[in-house]
């Protein structure tokens, strides 16, 4: 089990090579969190907002920073990305794979839904069946082969196209010293260094601002209603850990003032578990307004209200963080 499919799948098979690190680490070392207010996105039928990169961007980055080293590929063929997953397992090498969720039968079906960011750990094939270690499922599980090819070569946005990595070394050590700064530098600039207005802080103000349009370009008050129970959806059921991924980014700066001593490191934890609390209390506060149907301007306005607060919080944050990162 882990907070996030994509670190925790990373972390899982990290540790099977003989590499012991947590999830946190493995999730702020690749830089994950961010933020993105999307509306103009061909793909996308209705405004979304986004609360970590980009899916296989937490992996590319952890590659780059470290000597870990990834075998990766994408697939044409049906017949051959499974030919060439039976042949991996067969050796006792596991395997992550990009997948559409809603294919992941052994989850509940009122929690599945089409999703192609999705990343298991085939770890064996019984007859029909593969065997397969999942995030958001507490032990292993079975699925058809039937089924997994369908998973693995979904269509629509972010299609999967048979993706799938192995991890071939792994380093003795990390350089802890040297990679924090750097990681910690990467995500600051992600939040309030020059974006474009749609991304980071600048990113939360948008949402926050055209949340308040939303009534005109939804169908009804239940398209509405849907759309800002969403909100919750997002912030805390879609494998954030809780707070749209700030509490495990702030388990990540507690981990990092264990790993090299320093206690302002361990203050700035602190202080993005209360930006974690504030997001919460947005998450809670969106799911009653959009259960009771309470979507006038005055309660649009407050939900935009409390988003605008976190953007201050999380401005004034991350530059006192640049101020101790850079002290280091």
């Amino acid at each position: 089990m882990a907070a996030h499919c994509e670190s925790g799948t990373l972390t899982a098979l990290l540790k099977h090579k003989g590499l012991e690190i947590t999830e946190p680490m493995i999730f702020g070392l690749g830089s994950g969190l961010y933020f993105g207010y999307l509306s103009h996105t061909p793909n996308l039928s209705f405004p979304m907002f986004i609360l970590r990169t980009k899916p296989g961007k937490l992996r590319k980055k952890i590659a780059k920073r470290t000597d870990i080293k990834f075998n990766t590929q994408r697939f044409k063929s049906e017949d051959k990305a499974e030919q060439e997953l039976d042949e991996l397992i067969s050796k006792g090498i596991p395997v992550a794979c990009q997948v559409d969720f809603y294919y992941m039968d052994y989850i509940p079906q009122w929690e599945r839904v089409h999703a192609n960011i999705h990343f298991i750990t085939v770890v064996g094939k019984e007859g029909d069946e593969y065997l397969v270690s999942d995030s958001y499922f507490p032990k292993l599980a079975r699925i058809h082969k039937d089924k997994l090819r369908k998973a693995r070569f979904a269509g629509g946005y972010l299609a999967p196209k048979g993706f799938r990595y192995f991890i071939e070394s792994v380093p003795e050590t990390i350089n802890y010293e040297k990679l924090i700064p750097v990681s910690i530098k990467n995500t600051i600039n992600n939040m309030i260094g020059v974006q474009p207005p749609f991304i980071g802080v600048r990113g939360i103000r948008t949402f926050a601002k055209k949340l308040q349009g939303w009534p005109k370009i939804t169908r009804d008050i239940d398209h509405l209603s849907h759309e800002v129970m969403k909100i919750n959806v997002f912030l805390e059921d879609q494998g954030t850990g809780g707070g749209g991924f700030r509490y495990l980014y702030a388990t990540f700066l507690r981990q990092c003032a264990d790993k090299i001593s320093n206690k302002e490191l361990e203050e700035m934890s602190k202080k993005m578990m209360e930006i974690g609390d504030g997001w919460r209390n947005i998450s809670y506060f969106a799911a009653k307004i959009g259960k009771n149907r309470d979507l006038g301007a005055d309660k649009l306005k407050e939900l935009g209200d409390m988003i605008n607060e976190r953007a201050d919080a999380e401005e004034a944050f991350y530059k006192e963080l640049k101020v101790v990162i850079n002290n280091i």
